[in-house]
């Protein structure tokens, strides 16, 4: 039925195509009738949608609407229900597309209608369109230049006749869908001058004076106004725009709407004709659009003194007399001190560092640290932005290291003693962390004095709580950091002094992290770790798959070098010395052996994989160079028997000693049990002395007769005559004392 309603636009009768719109509009958004007969049943709204996307009506009544370019009134009813189909689902918007409707829609938006109403009816339409799931299509239709030109002149129409909230809504509009199709590179908004002519309204229009309309302080004045602003920050993608944004002194017009700033009772508003609050509104956009602009735009930001623009902003913000919060503008501020320095160009890293920035965003950063809640996601993000800025400034610089100085040393330490407990929590504390870490890598290794200063506040030893506390993801910055650091000589003591709460020492944390890793890797180790196949000792799951690549490709034994990380575990123990290390067991012991021949053990699998491609790329090497190979690879197959007979014989030792502990333990028991017997025994007796008097008797009985046995030696003893001794001096040692107690004397003594 839908279907033949749509059909029957084709008659060119204008009551029939009148009544026909009415029917479409009407079976679709009207009620259902309360009174029909007892045997029928209304139908749904859904049910009637579906009927209407399965019967192709939307695509036949966009291309019955050339049959009524005559007829005003019925395409504006058209356009209506068209309207009201595009609203209604994807599927309507995706059968319109498929007829071309969104080019068809803006190339007639424009057929004179002085009242407006088409043109806010198709500007409504298209919008659906650029909202729904086919937006790329709705996108590639309206970039032609026809249709380009054709919003152009809809937004022209729209400034001259603009004299209420609804054609100052519409003109916001087209502006909206103008914004959407930049997205499109292939956009000609440049090409069609479209873009020169909205550049003029980007500042304050009231300053042009050939601007067409003064804009006034009303809400949809200043909706047009951020419109523009972020229309900036999409063309700003296309690097045609940017000669454009230059010849309209769009950076300069962005630094005056950024500064200065209005919320303070000794500034005014830059215009008459806009309040304090639209525009600190107007600021937060053009901040908004300065750090996705400044960056490809640097040399005019640096001509335009941004820097000193923003740090001027930054201290008024973060002044205690402002009147009111000024977080959000303190926000974007370092969002684009952060996209500025993120390019590492000297000039403006120089520039900032001339101006006190270092210093300046130090204490801001302590002053929040102390004054915000650990939730507040917004000054989780300015912390982490700001360390950022500060790692790029001092990261190859020795003397702003040195302005780091103690006080960031302080900074640093009071973020790394937080730990990661909220690093999955969502606010963004795992980018804090992160950041924190990269301070330390950047602002403070390879400084001595900075060096020294984190030392001494156990800077080593929070590293040390923070890697075996935070997840796999951030191990390997961790590891760096530290290996970095243990260039300084007192890194070293600290490291082999720590001990976390369990009692583990580092190197014992270390191992079991290589451990960790191999296992994540898919290396073969057999049941104590140690090596399970002599001519693979390192290798991983990765480079068996990758063993038959050509010799063009990477090599999988030096990715494997740089993706994980026992590299840096063997550098570190390489640092700290692979002898005498505190609190390592039998197994730890075992995979320190894998971990000293790793550098053998890798140029070995460098080898076997040159072997390997210079077969598979059919080159047969010279008999000497062969030869060569061959010794190189059995030497690393022999060098891993070794360390397997030396994890054998650990591990035999270990037993023993195992076992001779239990015997110890075991003598122990029998001592124990042996003395709660005699025990036992001496109760039992003590006992049946008190109960049982013949036992008693015969006890003292024993106990006179022994005593007459002593009496009769002793009495024998005292008849003989006493022997005379005479005494030798076997040795003289000096104690160390004063006086006579100073001489230790050795004696013998020979009876005469």
């Amino acid at each position: 039925m839908c279907l033949f309603a749509g059909c029957l636009m084709r008659i060119p009768h204008a009551e029939v195509q009148e009544h026909v719109v009415e029917l479409v509009r009407s079976f679709f958004s009207s009620d259902a009738p309360t009174d029909l007969p007892e045997e029928l049943q209304a139908t749904s709204a859904v049910y009637r949608l579906q009927l209407l996307e399965r019967s192709d009506l939307p695509k036949t009544l966009l291309l019955s609407m050339a049959a009524l370019q005559n007829q005003p009134s019925i395409k504006l009813q058209l356009l209506q229900t068209l309207q009201l189909l595009s609203s209604a689902s994807d599927m309507n918007c995706t059968l319109i597309l498929d007829a071309g409707g969104a080019e068809m829609i803006c190339l007639h938006m424009n057929d004179g209608d002085l009242s407006g109403q088409v043109l806010l009816c198709s500007s409504e339409i298209l919008w659906n369109l650029l909202e729904s799931r086919s937006k790329q299509e709705a996108m590639t239709q309206l970039s032609s230049m026809e249709c380009v030109v054709s919003l152009k002149e809809a937004f022209s129409f729209v400034l001259e006749i603009t004299s209420c909230g609804s054609d100052l809504q519409l003109r916001n509009y087209l502006l909206v869908i103008t914004t959407l199709i930049a997205e499109n590179p292939n956009c000609p908004l440049i090409e069609s001058l479209f873009a020169k002519q909205l550049l003029g309204f980007i500042t304050f229009p009231e300053l042009n004076s050939s601007s067409v309309q003064k804009l006034t302080h009303s809400r949809e004045d200043l909706k047009m106004r951020k419109l523009l602003l972020n229309l900036l920050f999409v063309m700003c993608r296309n690097a045609a725009a940017l000669q454009l944004f230059r010849e309209e002194l769009v950076m300069v017009n962005l630094l005056q709407l950024v500064n200065p700033p209005v919320a303070y009772p000794d500034h005014r508003p830059a215009s008459p004709h806009c309040s304090i609050t639209q525009q600190e509104e107007l600021q937060l956009q053009a901040l908004d659009g300065l750090a996705s602009i400044a960056p490809v735009m640097l040399h005019d930001y640096m001509s335009c003194q941004g820097n000193t623009c923003l740090l001027l902003l930054l201290e008024r913000c973060t002044n205690k007399d402002a009147r009111v919060s000024r977080m959000a503008q303190t926000q974007r501020c370092i969002r684009v001190l952060r996209s500025v320095t993120a390019l590492g160009d000297p000039a403006v890293n120089q520039d900032l560092c001339d101006q006190g920035a270092i210093n300046q965003l130090l204490g801001f950063l302590i002053l929040m640290e102390g004054a915000y809640d650990e939730d507040d996601v917004i000054a989780v993000e300015m912390m982490s932005n700001i360390q950022l800025i500060l790692s790029e400034l001092c990261e190859t610089d020795l003397h702003r290291k040195e302005l780091f100085g103690s006080e960031g040393v302080e900074m640093v330490v009071r973020f790394l003693k937080k730990g990661p407990e909220k690093f999955y929590s969502g606010l963004g504390h795992n980018k804090l962390m992160i950041s924190t870490v990269d301070c330390v890598w950047s602002c403070i290794v390879g400084c001595c004095i900075t060096e020294y200063q984190f030392l001494a506040k156990e800077g080593a030893s929070l590293l040390l709580d923070l890697l075996q506390a935070s997840p796999r993801c951030i191990h390997s910055f961790i590891l760096a950091t530290l290996l970095d650091l243990c260039n300084n000589p007192n890194t070293r003591p600290q490291i082999l002094s720590w001990r976390d709460v369990s009692g583990q020492t580092a190197p014992r944390v270390l191992l079991q992290l290589w451990r960790e890793e191999e296992e994540e890797l898919g290396v073969l180790r057999n049941q104590h770790g140690g090596i399970k196949d002599p001519e693979k000792p390192l290798l991983t799951g990765f480079q068996e798959d990758s063993s038959g690549f050509p010799a063009d490709t990477s090599s999988a034994a030096l990715l494997a070098t740089s993706e994980n990380l026992r590299a840096k575990i063997y550098l570190l123990f390489c640092s700290l010395g692979f002898q005498e290390l505190p609190g390592l067991s039998a197994g730890d012991h075992v995979t320190l052996g894998i971990v000293r021949r790793y550098l053998d053990f890798k140029v070995g699998e460098v080898w076997n994989e040159i072997c390997s491609e210079l077969i598979l790329d059919g080159v047969k090497p010279i008999r000497s160079d062969q030869e060569a190979l061959r010794s190189i690879c059995k030497t690393s197959e022999e060098t891993a028997r070794r360390l397997m007979e030396d994890q054998t014989r650990i591990l035999e030792e270990q037993e023993e000693e195992e076992i001779r502990e239990e015997m110890l333990i075991y003598k122990e028991m029998k001592s124990r049990q042996k003395q709660q017997e005699i025990e036992a025994k001496s109760w039992d007796r003590y006992i049946s002395r008190t109960s049982n008097y013949n036992i008693l008797k015969e006890e003292k009985a024993q106990r006179k007769n022994y005593m007459e046995s002593n009496l009769k030696h002793e009495n024998a003893a005292a008849d003989r005559p006493a022997k005379l001794f005479i005494s030798h001096i076997l040795a003289v040692e000096n104690t160390g004392d004063q006086g006579p107690a100073g001489v230790d004397v050795t004696l013998a003594r020979t009876s005469v």
